[in-house]
This record gives C-alpha cells, structure tokens and sequence, in this order.
C-alpha cells in the first residue's frame, strides 16, 4: 500500500506491466490492487496503465519470439527451463490459436510464455494484439473494479481465490470452444 502512494508508482505499474507481459515473472496484479483500493478514483486508470503496457510488452515479448529465437533456443529446447511451458503452449496454439492468447491473458498461465511462442509459431500480429488486449483488460480491469467495490475485504478474498478464479476461466473457455466445435 505504500508504494501505490508513491510518486512515481504509475511507472513503476507501467513498466512491471510491460515487462511482465515478456521477460519478468512477477505479475502487475501485485501493484494494481493495493493501488486501486489505495484511490478508488484512479482504479480504471490504473487498469488502463496496466492494460497498455502489458500488450506493448506482449509485442515485445512476441518480436523476442519472431526475431531473436536462436537466442532462447537453449532455454526451450532439449530439456531447458521452458522447454514443458513452451511444448504444451504450442499444443494449445495448435487447438485454440487466438483463444490461447486470450486466456493466457486472463489466467494465471504465464502470459510470456505465449507472446513469445506466438512470435516464433508466427501468429498473425493483428489477432495477437486483439486477443491480448481483451484478455488482459478484462483481466486487470476486473482486478480494479473489484478493489474499488471490496476494499481491504476483497483484497483477502482476492488473495485466496485468485488462482481458482484463473483456472475457472481457462476451463470455461475450453467448455465452451468444446461446445462451438460440437
């Protein structure tokens, strides 16, 4: 709650946000809410931050899958850190295609893990920066609007539920591609 009174704490949001979204394993939740409950006026400007800078950071990371692969082939391939995260990423892309973007956006999935497997399958740049936008919006705009509405209240219920919340998202959006397949 501190640093959300900071000064400089919508830069610091921004640049979590984009750095998040390609390289960085914290995610900007961990600012957006104490920020949001901190001045529930700013809440929607906050999420706007976070959005933004979090799809700027998504082509980031996408542009790192498209043009720079040889550099993060050791960390993918033949047993490197990713290599799990990157294999079932490309399942899903395979499946889904703007759908995986989409609820990478909104779940606890890392997100970066996608922006970059997007680049370097060569996913058209246009659904990507769509898909990203909505998921993550509707992500970081729900985590505002329920700090303005909750207060301290929300934060605890937040921090309880929020992987659930994820994964039930992930599952209903599988549900229903099932169900439009069918």
């Amino acid at each position: 709650m501190g640093w959300s009174r900071h000064p400089d704490a919508e830069r610091y949001l921004a640049g979590l946000s984009f750095a998040e979204s390609s390289f960085f394993p914290v995610p900007p939740d961990v600012m957006l809410a104490p920020m949001s409950m901190a001045q529930t006026d700013k809440a929607f400007r906050y999420a706007l931050i976070t959005t933004l800078f979090s799809v700027i950071g998504g082509m980031f990371g996408y542009a790192i899958g498209f043009w720079f692969i040889d550099l993060i082939q050791p960390l993918i391939g033949s047993g490197g850190a990713w290599e799990e995260h990157f294999l079932t990423t490309q399942e899903w892309f395979g499946r889904w295609g703007f759908w995986a973007i989409f609820i990478a956006g909104f779940s606890p999935v890392p997100y970066k893990v996608f922006t970059i497997t997007a680049g370097i399958m060569g996913m058209l740049f246009l659904p990507f920066v769509v898909a990203s936008t909505i998921g993550r919006g509707t992500r970081f705009f729900l985590v505002a609007w329920l700090m303005k509405q909750g207060g301290k209240k929300m934060e605890q219920k937040l921090k309880r539920y929020i992987d659930f919340l994820g994964w039930f998202v992930v599952i209903i959006g599988v549900i229903a591609y099932i169900i439009y397949k069918i």
